[in-house]
């Protein structure tokens, strides 16, 4: 059998636009490792033209300020590791959890974020970190906040012909860092969740929780909620607080469209809100004792 599909590598974004103008149904292709698994590619007989994303120098660079960890799209997912100290903790933690080093060698972090279809791991530490994607088109970049950008269910904010390029990390010192990823019982990957804080003299001065499965869940009046507390937190705290979290998940029921499910339609809900509530609890005694 004659394969009928052409692979297209450019070196720069100018060229990379072109190619894209004049073969406007081509799928970019990062790692791979995403497509390959949705089956919206098969190896050995792809049948789609792909543009590979390898050749442009620009989306591999890595740059630090004293404020933040500049990454390319096109960074992989086990060099980001290997980075270090440099990387905040909560997104090292995260990247470790990915599958096997054999695709987090060849997975990278643009890849990893553009997927619509459910919010894979690096969106938990991008969201809590307060991380901006660059967005490029052939004619303009634009900046918005890994929070906007994974807002909709089953799609991201990309427009017609257009990628993310950069990824923008604020470097603040978080005090302590918790992450659970969770299995789904054979049938596929799990939900991440990420519980961050930071204290100055025994305050409580941010905290973070975030959750992404099909869907991406904060709370953000359960944060406002805890800050400026003292630590250790009362026990009457950390009860208001469980309470705000068990109401918000209450929201959500098994026949909704938004159902907190893992990666399978048919996801128990109930089960998931209780791994959930069960990693707040943990989380809350890592930060009282």
């Amino acid at each position: 059998m004659v394969n009928n599909y052409r692979i297209f590598s450019p070196s720069t974004y100018q060229e990379l636009f072109n190619i894209w103008k004049n073969n406007p149904m081509a799928i970019l292709y990062a790692g791979g490792t995403e497509l390959i698994r949705s089956g919206k590619i098969s190896l050995p007989g792809i049948h789609e033209d792909l543009i590979s994303l390898e050749g442009i120098e620009e989306m591999h660079r890595i740059s630090r300020t004293e404020r933040y960890l500049e990454l390319g799209a096109m960074v992989k997912l086990n060099r980001i590791i290997k980075l270090g100290k440099i990387v905040p903790e909560a997104l090292i933690k995260c990247l470790e959890n990915i599958s096997s080093p054999q695709i987090r060698n060849i997975g990278t972090i643009g890849g990893n974020i553009c997927n619509p279809d459910r919010r894979l791991d690096s969106s938990v530490p991008l969201i809590a970190l307060d991380a901006q994607l660059e967005l490029r088109n052939s004619q303009y970049s634009r900046w918005v906040s890994a929070s906007q950008f994974a807002s909709m269910p089953g799609q991201t904010c990309l427009e017609k012909q257009e990628l993310v390029s950069r990824i923008r990390i604020p470097l603040e010192p978080w005090t302590y860092t918790l992450y659970k990823k969770h299995s789904n019982y054979g049938e596929g990957p799990g939900g991440g969740i990420l519980f961050i804080m930071k204290n100055q003299k025994n305050i409580l001065s941010a905290i973070r929780i975030v959750y992404a499965g099909k869907i991406i869940l904060r709370e953000k009046n359960s944060e406002t909620m805890l800050t400026g507390k003292k630590l250790p937190l009362e026990t009457r705290e950390k009860a208001a607080f469980i309470e705000n979290w068990n109401e918000y998940l209450s929201l959500f029921k098994d026949n909704d469209e938004s159902i907190l499910a893992f990666s399978q339609k048919n996801a128990n809900t109930d089960l998931v809100k209780n791994q959930i509530m069960n990693f707040i609890e943990t989380a809350l005694t890592g930060i009282s004792n």
